[in-house]
């Protein structure tokens, strides 16, 4: 039988249970919204051509570290180390459709993992993210090449 005390001990725990929902849904948004510039034949994608917008998606370290490689090679004027474009990893694309899976890593900490296809071939690229205040942002970027893995973050720090 239901009694007030149940009723207010449910409530309590669905209180308590709904920050880390929250979390997971605008982790998901987050990175739907990134993958969804890449859909559709004449797509943008997210390009990483100023310090602005690459502060907008990773975190301070990070940014800091590719915005100064951005600088540094342009002042060249020579191709940085990311000669690609991390978010699918490749420089062109033609991509219809994303498979996006969120998990919760620990607290203010998740992980992405991304499939999709792209030009026929199945590509997966799995994206850390940390939570700064009230936003996500990328720790970094895992993809899978000839069998090994490589990292956004292991680029920028040899």
């Amino acid at each position: 039988m239901l009694t007030r005390r149940s009723l207010t001990f449910g409530a309590a725990c669905a209180a308590l249970a709904a920050p880390a929902f929250a979390g997971d849904a605008s982790a998901t948004v987050f990175v739907t919204a990134i993958y969804n510039s890449y859909k559709g034949k004449d797509s943008k994608g997210v390009a990483l051509v100023s310090e602005r917008i690459i502060r907008r998606y990773f975190e301070p370290k990070l940014a800091t570290m590719m915005a100064k490689d951005e600088k540094t090679a342009a002042r060249r004027r020579e191709v940085g180390l990311l000669d690609f474009d991390p978010f699918i990893d490749a420089q062109d694309w033609e991509i219809t459709n994303f498979e996006i899976a969120v998990n919760d890593a620990a607290a203010g900490k998740t992980q992405a993992t991304v499939k999709f296809v792209n030009f026929g071939e199945a590509t997966t690229v799995v994206l850390d993210l940390i939570q700064l205040k009230s936003e996500w942002r990328i720790y970094d970027i895992t993809w899978l090449r000839d069998g090994k893995t490589d990292t956004l973050r292991k680029i920028f720090t040899h």
